[in-house]
């Protein structure tokens, strides 16, 4: 079976910091890759501003090369909108695959927004990754409140692929300042050097249009 840490998110743009917590979620769960689901369009963000896919493809492909990193955009072709359904089809799809969900500390503070989020957390394990600044109000949370009793020690995490689900990790982190949102206002047409890129989704072997 293979090991997989599945990282969702706009990347709007990916950036260093995408790239090292991905990196230092493979050495503490003893991964064998990591995808970035490069998400054709997250229901809790606003359109305004969102570069196109193939933009946020390109450049997550280019943040991540020479890593066990792969960015796809495969939930274009699954046609799913909402993570439990994207987990549930890479589930059936990949069927000699471990998956486990990374998630940083500030997606963990609104997880309850989530569509059947706690359906997420019987599908898989998750790994939570801490962000500077999110920590208190991620450990406050209403998803927190439930997950919290099916919450493993971090030393224990190599061997996430033998928990029972839910199951939680919490991993710390050395603090990391950098953000999309700060990309986004140092430089709002990143995404122009793209424009004529064509790119083939490593999973699908697709190109993303």
């Amino acid at each position: 079976m293979t090991r997989i840490g599945l990282l969702g998110g706009s990347f709007n743009p990916a950036h260093g910091g995408h790239r090292a917590i991905s990196l230092f979620a493979r050495d503490a769960l003893d991964l064998d890759e990591i995808w970035w689901l490069v998400s054709p369009g997250n229901p809790l963000k606003p359109t305004k501003g969102m570069a196109p896919l193939p933009a946020r493809l390109a450049h997550a492909r280019k943040v991540a090369r020479r890593a066990p990193i792969r960015a796809t955009a495969i939930e274009r072709q699954l046609r799913t909108r909402y993570t439990i359904d994207t987990l549930r089809a890479l589930r059936l799809r990949y069927p000699r695959h471990d998956f486990i969900w990374l998630m940083g500390a500030d997606n963990l503070a609104q997880f309850s927004q989530w569509k059947n989020w706690r359906g997420i957390a019987h599908l898989m394990p998750i790994a939570v990754i801490a962000r500077p600044g999110y920590d208190a109000v991620a450990h406050g949370s209403e998803a927190m409140s439930w997950l919290r009793r099916f919450v493993r020690p971090a030393r224990q995490s190599a061997d996430w692929t033998n928990w029972r689900v839910p199951a939680l990790v919490l991993l710390r982190f050395r603090p990391d300042p950098r953000s999309a949102t700060l990309l986004r206002q140092a430089d709002p047409l990143w995404h122009r050097e793209y424009e004529a890129t064509r790119v083939r989704d490593p999973l699908t072997r697709r190109y993303v249009v």
